[in-house]
């Protein structure tokens, strides 16, 4: 990619196959359960985000590494088949990063990572990115490759003033990867919210989702439990499944978002479509509160279909 040619969305991260088995209910430990037919889908957060982004016409570029195998080349066909421009991806000797994956008769599911290439992508790498850091009007990151990456591009986009959206999943955050604060926005849900506060000197055992709250009263805490632990983004959106999601700038007022009814067919990556989503909206100058609802939309879509990436609609 020529830095004449830089995105408006520059989505920096991890790109899986995702082995997928349906199954009556999750096995418990020690437990055989019987499941339907093995089925592979393009996957990893990073790569899911970024085609979500293209399939809602962002001009959008991802930066990541697959493997030599098999796997890598679906991947990087399923990345330039949505839209996505794939030049900044490098393919490593080795396998690609695979996500095993369980999708129990209500669309939960459960998800082993072996994170292969991925694991690879180094501080070093992110230093390539810098003329397209520079020129992108977002870049987003995740934490499914080094933490120390994930680093990398938030110091690069702190100095550059490039605007960047961190999703801090999988938790937990290290502390080794810091500069949470330059999240514009920060995108967690309860459980990752909890994590980026223990990451920061705080402990997660007295503090877990209560559901049995309204949806404003479970960000409000949250948002106190980062506050307490010293993370104060400049802008923050949490997300609530079901219930959408909450958002709110630095210190001001919290807006809920409802989603809509929707009858779930498959979770895996309803996150990152919800973030793809909001990626590109807020490229495209759309305020916090305009670009997750069209988030929140996009997100319950996604729950509707089997596989990981968002299908065209």
């Amino acid at each position: 990619m020529s830095t004449d040619a830089a995105p408006a969305l520059l989505v920096v991260g991890s790109v899986n196959a995702d082995l997928v088995v349906r199954v009556p209910r999750h096995a418990r430990p020690g437990e055989t359960v019987l499941g339907g037919d093995l089925a592979v889908h393009p996957g990893g957060k990073g790569a899911n985000q970024a085609v979500a982004a293209a399939r809602l016409g962002a001009k959008v570029a991802f930066a990541g590494r697959v493997g030599s195998d098999a796997y890598g080349a679906m991947l990087l066909d399923r990345l330039r088949a949505a839209g996505v421009d794939t030049a900044l991806v490098t393919t490593d000797a080795g396998p690609s990063g695979v996500a095993l994956i369980t999708v129990d008769e209500r669309g939960e599911n459960t998800i082993t990572v072996s994170p292969g290439a991925n694991a690879r992508f180094r501080p070093e790498d992110v230093a390539a990115l810098e003329p397209v850091l520079r020129r992108a009007r977002v870049v987003s990151v995740q934490l499914e490759i080094p933490h120390a990456a994930v680093a990398e591009v938030l110091r690069r986009c702190g100095e550059a003033g490039t605007r960047v959206m961190v999703n801090a999943s999988p938790g937990p955050w290290s502390p080794e990867a810091g500069a949470v604060a330059l999240g514009d926005p920060l995108v967690v849900n309860e459980h990752e919210a909890a994590g980026v506060s223990a990451a920061d000197g705080g402990a997660t055992s007295s503090w877990a989702p209560d559901a049995s709250r309204t949806p404003l009263e479970r960000a409000r805490r949250a948002r106190d439990r980062l506050r307490a632990s010293g993370v104060r983004p400049r802008s923050w959106v949490m997300t609530l499944g079901a219930s959408g999601a909450v958002c709110a700038a630095g210190d001001g007022e919290m807006v809920h978002v409802p989603a809509p009814a929707v009858r779930a067919v498959d979770t895996t990556g309803a996150g990152d479509a919800f973030t793809g989503a909001l990626g590109h909206c807020l490229a495209r100058g759309d305020a916090l509160t305009d670009a997750v609802r069209c988030a929140v939309r996009v997100g319950a879509a996604a729950v509707t279909a089997e596989g990981a990436q968002t299908p065209e609609t």
